[in-house]
């Protein structure tokens, strides 16, 4: 459930019978409201001994805090080297998306941008696909 600021009110925000999906949708959810500049805060509630438990929710997805995230929609990258640096940020958030990684925080959002700059396409690419591949065996 995520609790809504504006109504004073608490919402089913996703449903599973796998715990995974939910965390991957509150990690998704996190990310778009704190972009927004917004408060995130949610119970996790499922199923124990035939009753409804809450859950402690890790750190990071109840930390309100807003993250940096990536720069803003409205800057336009001027030169090329900016646009393959923003491209190669977006493959390595990919690539944590399916590790399992989906609330990053000021310190992640540093490590991708150092991995980027230092980094180049193909390199950057390979280390996504192994995350990917990491991430799917859970």
């Amino acid at each position: 459930m995520a609790h809504q600021p504006s109504s004073a009110s608490w919402q089913v925000c996703a449903e599973s019978p796998h715990r995974a999906p939910v965390q991957y949708a509150l990690g998704e959810m996190a990310q778009t409201v704190r972009a927004r500049g917004g408060d995130f805060e949610v119970a996790l509630w499922g199923p124990e001994d035939g009753a409804w438990q809450r859950y402690d929710v890790t750190p990071a997805a109840t930390d309100t805090s807003p993250a940096p995230g990536p720069p803003a929609a409205t800057e336009q990258p001027v030169s090329f080297k900016e646009r393959m640096g923003g491209r190669r940020r977006q493959v390595l958030v990919a690539g944590l998306g399916k590790a399992g990684l989906h609330d990053l925080g000021p310190d992640d959002w540093s490590a991708v941008q150092a991995l980027a700059e230092q980094l180049d396409e193909t390199t950057v690419r390979r280390v996504a696909h192994w995350l990917a591949v990491a991430g799917g065996a859970r």
